[in-house]
C-alpha cells in the first residue's frame, strides 16, 4: 500500500498543499473547520509524515552515532544503555557500530556516520587508532563529536573520561599496602591512551614507594582477551615465582589470570594477590571474587550523550561552542583477591 501524501489529502479536499501542512502542524491561520477535516482524513487514510522530508527541511536527522570497540564487553554495554537512555529521553535515535579494535573499520564507521548525516557521533578509540585523520575529518566539518574511555589527547573536542593514571597509581597501592613487594603489570595494547596511563600509574606507584621497576615485569596484551590472562599468568610463574601481586589492564584479563592460578593450585590471595579495572559482573563471580577499579561505565554514556547534546543545540543557535571534558571519580572495590596482609 502506498504511503498517503499531502498533495492526496488536499485533492481530496479541495483545498491547498499548505493548507493542509498548516492545519496538521496546528497554525492559527486555518479555520477549525478546515483543521478538524484535515486531521479527520489523514487519519483515515493513515497518513504519517515523511521524515526524510522533514529532516532536509530541518537539516536535523534526530540520529546519532555511536562507535564502540565491543559491544559484549561489560563496560561498553553499560555506556551504550547510558547513551540510549538519555537519547531517548531527548528524542534520538542511536546507530550503534563495533569497530572490533580495527582502524580500518572505524574509518569505515565514521564515513558511514557522516554521509547518513547523523547529528553528532560519540566514540571510544579502537586499540589500533594511531591514524586521525577520519577523525579530524569530523572535526573539520564541525559535526558535533565527543570521545569517552578510549581517547586521543591531541583532538580538540569534548570528551568523558575518568584519571587512568590516578586509578593505576591506587590500584598498585592498594597491592603495597597488603604486602606486596614485587608486582607484575599485564598492560594493554601500545596505542590506546588509558593503556599508556595505566602503564604510567603503575610505574609511579612502583618508584614511589621505593620498590624496583623492572620492565621485564610487565607484559603487553595484544587483544585483551581471558585467555591472554592465563597465558601471562603461566609466563610470570615461570618468569618471576616470586610475583607477589599483579595489577592488570581490565577485569576480563584478570579473570583469566584467577583462572589460571586456580587450576594450577596457586593461591590467590596468599601466595599472590590480583586486582583487576572496571568492576565488571563477573569480577564477582570467580572465586576468589577480584578485587577491582570501579569504572562508573553508566554515567560515562549519560554524560557522553548529554555533552553531545549540548554541542548540538549550540551549533544549531549557530553559537561558537567550547569543547568540554568531564573527569568521573573511580574507586577501589576491595574483595578477597587481595584480602589479608
Amino acid at each position: 500500500m502506498k504511503e498517503t501524501t499531502l498533495k492526496q489529502i488536499a485533492e481530496t479536499l479541495g483545498i491547498s498543499i499548505t493548507t493542509v501542512s498548516k492545519a496538521l502542524k496546528n497554525y492559527p491561520d486555518v479555520s477549525a473547520k478546515t483543521k478538524k477535516k484535515v486531521l479527520e482524513l489523514a487519519q483515515t487514510l493513515q497518513y504519517t509524515p515523511n521524515s526524510f522530508a522533514v529532516n532536509l527541511r530541518t537539516r536535523e536527522s534526530r540520529t546519532i552515532g555511536l562507535i564502540i570497540p565491543e559491544v559484549v564487553h561489560h563496560f561498553f554495554s553499560n555506556v551504550i544503555n547510558g547513551i540510549i537512555a538519555e537519547a531517548e529521553k531527548n528524542g534520538y535515535l542511536v546507530i550503534i557500530l563495533q569497530s572490533n579494535e580495527s582502524l580500518e573499520l572505524e574509518k569505515k564507521q565514521v564515513d558511514l556516520l557522516i554521509n547518513k548525516r547523523v547529528d553528532g557521533i560519540i566514540m571510544s578509540l579502537s586499540n589500533e587508532s594511531n591514524d586521525d585523520e577520519h577523525i579530524k575529518d569530523i572535526i573539520r566539518r564541525e559535526i558535533p563529536f565527543v570521545m569517552f574511555d578510549k581517547i586521543s589527547k591531541l583532538i580538540n573536542c569534548s570528551k568523558v573520561i575518568i584519571n587512568d593514571q590516578k586509578a593505576a597509581f591506587e590500584a598498585v597501592e592498594h597491592l603495597i599496602s597488603k604486602g606486596c613487594k614485587k608486582i607484575a603489570h599485564i598492560r594493554g595494547p601500545v596505542n590506546p591512551q588509558n593503556s599508556i596511563d595505566r602503564f604510567l600509574g603503575y610505574k609511579k606507584a612502583i618508584e614511589k614507594n621505593n620498590l624496583n621497576f623492572d620492565s621485564k615485569l610487565v607484559y603487553t596484551c595484544k587483544n585483551v582477551t581471558f585467555d591472554e590472562g592465563k597465558e601471562f599468568a603461566a609466563q610470570i610463574i615461570k618468569d618471576h615465582p616470586d610475583v607477589d601481586g599483579i595489577f592488570v589492564i581490565t577485569d576480563l584479563v584478570a579473570v583469566g589470570v584467577i583462572a589460571y592460578f586456580n587450576e594450577n593450585n596457586i593461591n590467590v590471595p596468599n601466595q599472590i594477590k590480583v586486582i583487576g579495572f572496571s568492576n565488571w559482573f563477573m569480577s564477582q563471580v570467580i572465586t576468589p571474587k577480584l578485587s577491582t577499579i570501579d569504572q562508573p561505565s553508566y554515567e560515562m554514556g549519560v554524560n557522553s550523550f548529554n555533552l553531545l547534546l549540548e554541542e548540538i543545540n549550540q551549533r544549531k543557535e549557530l553559537l561558537e561552542f567550547k569543547p568540554k571534558t568531564i573527569e568521573l571519580q573511580t574507586s577501589i572495590i576491595e574483595r578477597e583477591s587481595t584480602s589479608g596482609n
